[in-house]
Formats: structure tokens, C-alpha cells, sequence
């Protein structure tokens, strides 16, 4: 669910009128992502599938070199090109996945992520993509949220945790874990170009989830699938741990 009811005053109200006023809501939209090796590519495809949706709207890939990434299953995709070859962009659009946490530490992915958002009408987290945001500085005082497995983290980089499935504050939309991305992505295009437009993207892709299972949090999970989950991503957890410290040790 979003993080308040989506009424006149609720998140998607909210970034409509802090993305753009509704005399620009057709404006053109430049939509970029980063994307790098160790991603998780439905971070990356799910809201893809949505944001591709948008009437005027291009979209481009950036990585931090022009060769191909592999995602953490080893699915290859080819960059546009690289992070200093994009001009300012409208959405800026930030997966997660393992490969995150070697990125936490390199600076010109980070300062081209703070250029970015300064000048960008939305910014779209999406899963550990927020630990990016994080490491850049720019989660200090917001409310936000990743993937369950690593939302302890997020108090380090001075975010508000916010325990739901897609979170808006001001122009950046954050959504959990992977697959909300889908959700996130329609809740930005509810904001960029109205709801009507958001629900004809959703209907195209025919978007009524309905899983076989209720596992699909920690709450609902039954705990022996939580225990394996947990112990499969416990090393993971570990490293983004002490390097989300080291990074912040000095923040005031």
C-alpha cells in the first residue's frame, strides 16, 4: 500500500503537484536509469514496463561504461551510454540488487546520482537502489523504504523508514522490494502525466497481481520461509552493514 491514502492530499496528488503543474503535464520527458553489473533487472524492467508507457517520453539506459552489465542472474544488458553522456533528466530512475552494495563507495557514481536529482522533476528508487541514494546523501530527512532485508539500514544515511510498499516524499518515489518497483513506476506516471494515463499503462499490462502464495512479506510469510530467506541473505546484510557505517561514521 502507499504510505498515505491516495485522496487530494495523498502521494500521488502530492508529486503531481511538486513534478509538474498541470499545464505541463504533456511537457517531454527524458527518462534515464543506471544500470550496472550485480543488479537485479526486474528493478530495472518491472517500472521500465511502465515508464516506456508515456506519451512523449524517451528512455535510456547509462552505465558507468559502455559494456554490457550482467544482473545478479546473469542476465546481460546493454547500455545506452555512459552516466557523463546524459543531459539533464526529468526521471531519474535508481534499481537495486547484490551489485549495489560495491557501488556505495565509488564517487562518480555518486555525484553524477546528486547532479541528477537536483535537476530531475522525479527520482524512482527502486528496491536497495535507496542505499545508492543513501551513500549520495540524499536521503538525509526524507521518508523512504527498500527490500525488507535491508530497511535497518536505511536510519544510517538519516531516512525515516517508512513501512509500505511505495513511499512518496516530495519528487522521489521509493518503492520496497523488487517487484514494487511496478507499483512505484505507476504511482510516478500518475504524477507525470495523470492518473487516467497511469491506470491505461496498468491495464496494458494487464497489472491485478494475484500470487499463488501469501509470502510475499516478512509479515506474511510462513517463519521457516523467513528463516531461509534471512539465512541466504545474511552475508549480503553484513557487508551493506559495515559499509553503510564506514560511510557515515563521519555524518553529522
Amino acid at each position: 500500500m502507499l504510505a498515505e491514502t491516495a485522496s487530494s492530499n495523498g502521494p500521488i496528488a502530492r508529486i503531481l503537484a511538486c513534478v509538474n503543474p498541470p499545464n505541463e503535464l504533456c511537457a517531454p520527458l527524458r527518462i534515464g536509469a543506471v544500470i550496472f553489473d550485480g543488479m537485479d533487472q526486474i528493478d530495472f524492467t518491472g517500472p521500465y514496463e511502465v515508464l516506456a508507457g508515456l506519451s512523449d517520453s524517451t528512455h535510456t539506459t547509462y552505465g558507468l561504461t559502455t559494456q554490457s552489465v550482467r544482473d545478479c542472474h546473469g542476465l546481460r544488458l546493454q547500455p545506452d551510454a555512459v552516466i557523463e553522456d546524459a543531459p539533464q533528466l526529468d526521471v531519474l530512475h535508481v534499481p537495486g540488487g547484490p551489485g549495489q552494495e560495491a557501488l556505495m563507495d565509488d564517487d562518480r557514481l555518486l555525484q553524477w546520482l546528486r547532479t541528477q536529482a537536483a535537476g530531475a522533476q522525479c527520482v524512482l528508487s527502486v528496491c536497495t537502489g535507496a542505499l545508492l541514494l543513501g551513500a549520495a546523501g540524499l536521503l538525509r530527512g526524507r521518508r523512504a523504504t527498500t527490500h525488507w532485508a535491508a530497511v535497518e539500514l536505511l536510519p544510517l544515511f538519516g531516512a525515516t523508514v517508512v513501512d509500505h510498499r511505495v513511499v512518496v516524499d516530495g519528487s522521489y518515489v521509493f518503492a520496497s522490494g523488487v517487484t514494487a518497483g511496478i507499483d512505484a513506476a505507476l504511482t510516478a506516471a500518475a504524477g507525470l502525466r495523470g492518473p487516467d494515463e497511469a491506470q491505461a499503462i496498468q491495464l496494458s499490462i494487464e497489472y491485478a497481481p494475484d500470487p499463488p502464495f501469501h509470502s510475499g512479506t516478512p509479515a506474511t510469510a510462513p517463519p521457516h520461509v523467513l528463516d531461509r530467506v534471512r539465512d541466504r541473505g545474511r552475508e549480503l546484510l553484513d557487508r551493506r552493514r559495515a559499509t553503510a557505517r564506514r560511510l557515515t561514521a563521519d555524518w553529522v
